[in-house]
């Protein structure tokens, strides 16, 4: 391995380059990944490319590690060069004398998002010439975008992502991963305190582009502009990560060959929570095959993948499965299968709002709307998207609806299913609306056992997980008072719809590899 220095515009940056083996001499396809969490910390990944015969190109971006640099252009800006950096690097890559011209571009989380806008351009940079693009993207749980990682898209803002991630690599050079939870065991209401703007003051650093971050509104340029791409893709996500909609889109609406790999993993492809292993696969093998066929022009056509079903030891086709799935619908007024154990009127107060890291349930309080269904006669799978129809009034000009999904097992445990979000608002003159509210909640590929009831919460927060609507119509961000919101979920017309697959198919039984790399 040896360090470089690759020339952008108004900016050099540090670049570790791993060859395969002496006995491999010659041109080799070169992968690159371009990283803000450290270079280094991909040793052990660029090795095991390297030893399949790849050469590895790991570069720290424009501001970062071996990047930083102070004043100018060389400032780390997250997602501000991204697209420019990357079409240097790969025309840099492809002049060197151990490159044989053919490049994949690999990514995780924001390293996927330099990877993707070197193929796709970014809202400032066009998307560059096929001669200055990679030839491949391995994207694994991209999160796509300044405002995409700040908001859901019901425009709800995340909050204790957001602000664990800022102030572990914002505004500086290098990164340190414990800076939130350090401040949060010292003063475990920061989050609490008012407003969210000045969070930096709290965590006792500046944040100078933490502002920025809120002022964006979403823009999914990436996918916007995935239409276009022709390259291959394989985009890897988790039904457990808060990015999985983001990734299951970009599969779908990229224009080159695309191949989807979705275990029941969280943001760091691990299984979060519960049952994963039974889904454990050799990646380093996957991805090096799945970029050789990639490179060799071997994939064909179409969009396909494999998502796993969690609770089984089996995969699916996506391309055939994900898209089908018979509805189920909890209707919440039908007392044979769900039962009203809470509300359907209750209090929404951002002085004390309903947490994302409790699932108890307190009886004292009625800080939200309480249904369980009746225990399941026979396992239930769930494969596909779902989502919740509310017929429901808020007594705020503003509201936000968070619809939580609890799996209870047969001693009642309790595991987190999914959640959702929405937001509605209104004239301040106006009084409280009947209105009917969708609430998205992601994708899932999971089987509930027998005896299994589900608990739906229906609640006005979800916090730290994201920050508390104030009820004022003023900006959550900015946003100093609050004030509490009525509200009254209508059991009549509400309903939790479900993906209720059919899966005794044995040709939708898929195995991974052998779906991604052909």
């Amino acid at each position: 391995m040896r360090t470089v220095h690759v020339p952008v515009h108004g900016s050099r940056l540090a670049t570790d380059v791993h060859l395969p083996p002496a006995g491999q001499a010659g041109r080799h396809p070169a992968v690159v990944i371009r990283t803000p969490y450290g270079r280094g910390s991909h040793t052990a990944e660029a090795c095991a490319w390297a030893a399949r015969g790849f050469a590895v190109v790991v570069q720290d971006v424009r501001g970062r590690h071996g990047s930083a640099r102070r004043g100018g252009p060389g400032e780390w800006r997250p997602f501000a060069h991204e697209a420019a950096d990357g079409t240097a690097t790969v025309r840099w890559v492809r002049t060197r004398p151990w490159s044989d011209g053919r490049i994949v571009a690999v990514g995780a989380s924001y390293a996927a998002y330099c990877a993707l806008v070197a193929v796709t351009g970014d809202r400032t940079t066009p998307a560059p010439p096929a001669a200055e693009a990679p030839d491949a993207v391995i994207a694994a749980v991209p999160a796509l975008g300044t405002a995409e990682v700040a908001r859901e898209r019901s425009g709800v803002e995340r909050l204790l992502g957001r602000a664990g991630w800022w102030a572990a690599h914002g505004d500086r050079s290098d990164s340190d991963p414990t800076a939130l939870d350090v401040r949060l065991a010292r003063a475990p209401e920061l989050l609490a305190h008012l407003p969210v703007a000045t969070l930096p003051d709290r965590l006792g650093r500046p944040l100078p582009s933490w502002r920025g971050v809120w002022d964006a509104r979403r823009e999914d340029l990436v996918i916007a502009r995935a239409a276009a791409a022709r390259v291959p893709l394989l985009a890897v996500g988790g039904t457990h990560d808060p990015f999985a909609t983001d990734t299951l889109a970009l599969w779908r609406r990229w224009g080159g060959p695309a191949r989807l790999l979705v275990g029941p993993w969280g943001h760091a492809l691990t299984a979060d929570p519960g049952p994963g292993a039974q889904h454990h696969i050799a990646v380093g093998e996957t991805y090096a095959r799945w970029a050789r066929a990639a490179c060799d022009g071997a994939l064909r056509q179409g969009s396909h993948g494999v998502v796993a079903l969690a609770g089984t030891p089996r995969w699916y086709r996506a391309d055939g499965v994900v898209p089908v799935g018979d509805a189920r619908a909890y209707r919440f007024d039908d007392a044979r299968g769900v039962r009203l154990l809470h509300g359907p009127t209750f209090l929404a107060d951002p002085h004390r709002p309903v947490r994302s890291d409790d699932l108890r349930i307190d009886p004292d309080r009625a800080d939200r709307a309480l249904l369980v269904t009746e225990p399941l006669t026979r396992p239930m799978d769930l494969l596909g998207p779902a989502s919740a129809l509310l017929r429901a009034e808020a007594t705020t000009p503003c509201a936000d609806w968070f619809v939580r999904l609890v799996a209870l097992d047969a001693n009642g445990r309790a595991e987190p299913v999914a959640v959702g979000s929405a937001r509605t608002a209104r004239p301040a003159r106006n009084g409280a609306a009947l209105r009917v509210v969708r609430v998205d909640l992601g994708f899932l590929a999971r089987r509930l056992p027998i005896a299994t009831r589900l608990r739906i919460e229906v609640a006005g927060h979800h916090f730290p997980a994201h920050a508390r609507n104030p009820h004022t119509g003023e900006d959550p961000v900015t946003a100093v008072r609050l004030a509490p919101s009525r509200r009254i979920v209508h059991t009549g017309g509400s309903a939790l719809l479900l993906p209720a697959a059919r899966l005794h198919r044995a040709d939708a039984v898929a195995d991974p590899s052998e779906e991604i790399c052909t």
